[in-house]
């Protein structure tokens, strides 16, 4: 009778002990993994098409989680876009501080320090591109200061810049990485390249600093970074982590390594493209192997869209943008479309499909969101919190209905609204059709080789005459934008130009706010 009753006591005990345990338990922070490639296209990847490019671990990505198909960055080259990643904030509205100086304000809130905020350990790894120190120019052989360090990562490793700009060389957080002080770097500027007889990308060499340039050979910079963020991964700690991964294919130049050469049916670009894959499935089995998958947002997306390399359309037939049209640089939906991939499991329903419109600078606020911290005030004001989105892809309504981004001319905006598309300018507003086309070697792309067919340009890659000053695309019906309906519409096209004016007229610069400790 005495030991029923024990045994009865403890029945009825138990639960209340488990109880009480659950809810004393601290709520587990999801680790957040944010990669970007770059220049990867719309039609890079096979959840998005690409036959001839085989990308098994970011298409698992998508089978797991979601993919967005009207998702956009905020500019169509590299740094403005980034910056936008980083601080939820379009890129009109930055300090502008010089393409080499550090774009961020001394007290800017960005993604990270509002995550390091929120408790998680933060990492950059890979192509920073966002400028180092006060300076007019970086010197490489001292400490670069401030960094991606007095913006909120814990740690830093990776290129100062693209990987066709010099120093060619790996940064660990202040410094060169394995740099010797008796073999400093120097730098060879365009015009010297030129005088020396020497061949560039248009941005300058580097030389000296042996050991230092020997340690980032050019065709495996990505799975260096790949190991490097494994070694991050795999830190034990209590604290959620958020790793910022930043890989440089398939952006020139266009260097795959030995064991990848062939590997695709799109030339060494598909094969730069693959190496990105099997880079980014190695960060996935240190997760897995971890034991954080489970609780780990996984984001993988570009930072712009992809240049139309025309020997490799030519000879393979890859699209590298799909059926968009235009390239990297250009307002069109080629330069600013990209692939957005996001899981999370239990949280983001596996094989979905979200259709609702996203801007890279939403990132900002629905990491925050994740991470349950609240944005502060002044902070991101181009960021809105699109997890829902995220989460229920099917039944989430539109968070976003309005979107701007520009190519690379100044004044080169697209707005978005809802299916329309306004460009306030003629041509590409970047490299494929320029309004006023510029002779030089890294200027014009081949219109009529790149097998583009749109109404206000001729077979040439010329502006007709007749072609109107504005242009305006309904991608609901005309997801190629062949049909430019500026004239057929003329109140919504003057609505749209008003808008813009609107929004670009007086953008407000970002406020210095301090996080509080």
């Amino acid at each position: 009778m005495k030991r029923a009753l024990i045994a009865l006591i403890a029945a009825l005990a138990g639960p209340l002990f488990v109880l009480h345990a659950v809810a004393a338990a601290p709520t587990q922070k999801p680790n957040i993994v944010l990669i970007v490639a770059d220049d990867l296209g719309y039609g890079d990847v096979g959840s998005y098409g690409a036959l001839k490019v085989k990308t098994p671990n970011i298409d698992r990505l998508a089978d797991e989680g979601v993919r967005l198909t009207d998702a956009h960055v905020a500019a169509t080259i590299c740094q403005p876009s980034r910056y936008t990643i980083l601080s939820g904030t379009y890129p009109m509205r930055a300090q502008r501080q010089g393409k080499l100086m550090l774009s961020f304000h001394d007290g800017q809130i960005t993604l990270p320090s509002l995550l390091r905020s929120a408790g998680y350990r933060t990492a950059a790894i890979g192509k920073w591109h966002l400028g180092f120190g006060r300076g007019a120019e970086p010197d490489f052989n001292a400490e670069l200061k401030p960094g991606p360090l007095e913006v909120g990562f814990d740690y830093f490793f990776g290129l100062p810049r693209s990987h066709n700009e010099p120093p060619f060389v790996f940064v660990e957080n202040h410094h060169v990485f394995d740099f010797d002080p008796q073999d400093p770097i120097r730098m060879i500027s365009p015009a010297e390249v030129a005088q020396r007889g020497l061949k560039d990308w248009g941005w300058g060499l580097s030389e000296g600093a042996q050991r230092a340039h020997a340690a980032r050979p050019q065709d495996r910079i990505d799975l260096i970074l790949a190991e490097k963020a494994v070694q991050f991964i795999s830190k034990a700690s209590d604290q959620p982590l958020f790793l910022y991964l930043a890989f440089v294919s398939p952006h020139v130049p266009i260097a795959p390594a030995q064991e990848f050469k062939g590997t695709s049916q799109a030339g060494h670009y598909g094969d730069f493209v693959q190496q990105l894959d099997a880079a980014v499935g190695i960060v996935l089995e240190a997760l897995e192997t971890q034991g954080l998958a489970d609780n780990t947002l996984v984001i993988f997306t570009s930072d712009n869209g992809a240049v139309l390399h025309i020997d490799t359309l030519e000879s393979t037939g890859h699209r590298a943008n799909g059926s968009l049209l235009g390239q990297k640089t250009d307002a069109w939906e080629g330069g600013h479309r990209v692939p957005f991939i996001a899981r999370w499991p239990g949280r983001i329903p596996a094989g979905s499909k979200a259709t609702q419109l996203f801007g890279m600078s939403d990132i900002m606020a629905t990491l925050a969101a994740v991470a349950g911290v609240d944005v502060p005030k002044k902070a991101a004001p181009d960021s809105v919190n699109q997890l829902s989105v995220l989460t229920d892809p099917a039944d989430a309504p539109a968070v976003r209905t309005e979107l701007l981004t520009m190519g690379l001319v100044y004044g080169g905006y697209a707005l978005r609204q809802e299916e329309w598309l306004y460009l306030p300018n003629q041509g590409s507003s970047g490299t494929t059709a320029p309004a006023k086309p510029k002779p030089s070697a890294n200027g014009n792309q081949d219109y009529a080789r790149l097998g583009f067919v749109t109404s206000d340009i001729n077979k040439k890659g010329r502006i007709k005459g007749d072609a109107p000053p504005t242009q305006l695309y309904n991608l609901d019906i005309d997801f190629s934008q062949r049909w430019n309906l500026a004239i057929n519409y003329p109140e919504r096209t003057e609505m749209l130009e008003k808008r813009l004016r609107e929004i670009t007229r007086k953008p407000e610069w970002t406020v210095p706010y301090k996080l509080k400790p």
